[in-house]
């Protein structure tokens, strides 16, 4: 299949459209073959090809089968949804179409574009599909294509960042914002801000700049890449990370940097580094940020920790979420490498939740894996204080419920997935029990005997317009029981 044609755009789009909709309401049908069936709440039956990334959707007319396409898929799961939940929305039906149509305005880019040559930066700009489980994991907000386009990571963007001068009496910052500072010059009675691009066009700051709270400074002199949180910036050249605000709905939420996740940052963060203060994995502190208080969230910028001081010598980091997508370079994984890749991740997480009451958000695009030059994976990196809760705050049982979606599901289970599709004849499932059973958890026990894992319900909660932060579980079928 060519892929830059719609076909490829419609596929790309429809895999995790349709995991959502058939883990969410759908009910698998028994038979065996390459055709999996499912009935759904109206009794239409719809199959679909493959498990992991399901594909080529058919409905049942009674007589045979019928292809449908994405625009008729989105369509059929909005009927589903609207009978399923008595609720209607015209919303997430516009983000599919949206999700859609950027993958298609992606492909297209991404042919013609030169990919970078740094194995980390190809991981993080590997997403095409995105979030496997999401209804709409690539809409950017339904604005024109032009406009979000030159920042998108899976086009293999990269830019200078915009410099402001804001005035030194409205500055609100905490923490080591020093980094910043480093970046360029400003003029006496200013401080330097940073800025992304696409922001400034999302904002009206129109006053700010009239009245000199605000001027301009021009741009970086070196390019920074988007990576997959497309948001969050690497700078190559000053080992730097950069977190912004962004006003555009991706995947739950709008991306702004809130005023009470940054009220929390310090303490978040704080108990992150001390929980991998004697290593080997390594967390990438969310160290300080800087922001005006005329447009506290809007403009706001959080600086991360480099690789320096974090990451081995001898290896290259990769994120865990392009090792399932894949890409060039990609290690190809057997049980060699699974077992240590599960030693590298599993034992640091929950140490966090055991030994520090840390619950990390180790999702896959929240965990990087470095490998040493045969590829082996030999530490995890884990980034992200906004996504970490402690156990002071939620209690053990409602953290133990999110690491166990964070690490077993959303990540362990789409890596061991891959790797089985992948390498035929591989069983992930044994290794997986067995490192998790070295630990001495009290939750162990339950986690590997449950008949379910807790699975998000990102379709339902975007149906209902719950909040993004909002966390609803399904039961789904625990690979990892007896």
């Amino acid at each position: 299949m060519d892929l830059i044609s719609p076909a490829a755009a419609d596929a790309y789009a429809a895999a995790p459209l349709l995991n959502c909709l058939l883990r969410e309401v759908g009910e698998v049908l028994p038979g065996s073959g390459e055709w999996r069936v499912h009935g759904l709440p109206s009794g239409r039956l719809l199959r679909v090809r493959g498990e992991r990334r399901p594909a080529e959707p058919e409905v049942s007319t009674g007589g045979g089968w019928r292809r449908v396409g994405h625009t008729e898929l989105v369509k059929l799961v909005a009927e589903e949804l609207t009978l399923h939940t008595g609720l209607s929305n015209h919303e997430l039906p516009a983000e599919m179409i949206d999700s859609r149509d950027a993958v298609a305005a992606i492909l297209a880019t991404r042919a013609r574009a030169t990919a970078p040559t740094d194995p980390y930066l190809r991981s993080e700009q590997a997403l095409i599909t995105g979030h496997p489980h999401h209804p709409a994991p690539k809409a950017r907000g339904g604005g024109p294509v032009a406009a979000w386009l030159p920042y998108a990571p899976e086009a293999h963007a990269r830019f200078p960042v915009t410099l402001l001068g804001v005035r030194e009496d409205t500055v609100v910052e905490e923490g080591d914002t020093s980094a910043l500072d480093a970046l360029g010059e400003a003029p006496p009675g200013y401080r330097l801000l940073p800025a992304h691009p696409w922001q400034l066009d999302l904002v009206d700051l129109a006053d700010a700049f009239a009245d000199g709270r605000l001027i301009r400074l021009g741009a970086t002199g070196f390019d920074t890449w988007p990576t997959a949180a497309i948001r969050t910036l690497y700078a190559p050249e000053r080992d730097l990370f950069l977190k912004f605000s962004l006003d555009v709905r991706i995947t739950n939420d709008i991306r702004r940097l809130w005023r009470h996740d940054l009220a929390k940052l310090r303490r978040t963060d704080t108990a992150a580094s001390r929980a991998f203060a004697a290593g080997p994995a390594a967390w990438l502190s969310d160290r300080g940020y800087r922001t005006a208080d005329f447009a506290f969230e809007e403009l706001a910028v959080l600086v991360r920790d480099g690789f320096q001081g974090h990451l081995r010598p001898g290896t290259t980091p990769l994120l865990a979420a392009g090792l399932v997508e894949g890409f060039e370079g990609a290690p190809t994984g057997g049980a060699a490498w699974w077992e240590a890749y599960l030693r590298a991740v599993v034992p640091p997480a929950l140490a966090a939740f055991a030994d520090h009451g840390v619950v990390l958000e180790a999702h896959l695009q929240n965990t990087l894996v470095a490998v040493d030059e045969d590829g082996m994976p030999v530490q995890a990196l884990f980034r992200d204080a906004e996504g970490v809760k402690l156990l002071t705050d939620v209690g053990r049982a409602a953290g133990w419920e999110r690491l166990v979606y964070t690490l077993v599901v959303n990540h362990l289970c789409e890596v061991a997935a891959a790797l089985a599709e992948r390498r035929p004849g591989l069983d992930p499932w044994p290794a997986l029990r067995r490192e998790l059973a070295r630990h001495d958890l009290p939750e162990i026990t339950t986690l590997l005997t449950s008949p379910t894992l807790p699975g998000k319900t990102n379709l339902l909660l975007r149906w209902t317009e719950a909040d993004g932060a909002d966390a609803r579980y399904l039961p789904l079928p625990n690979p990892l029981a007896p």
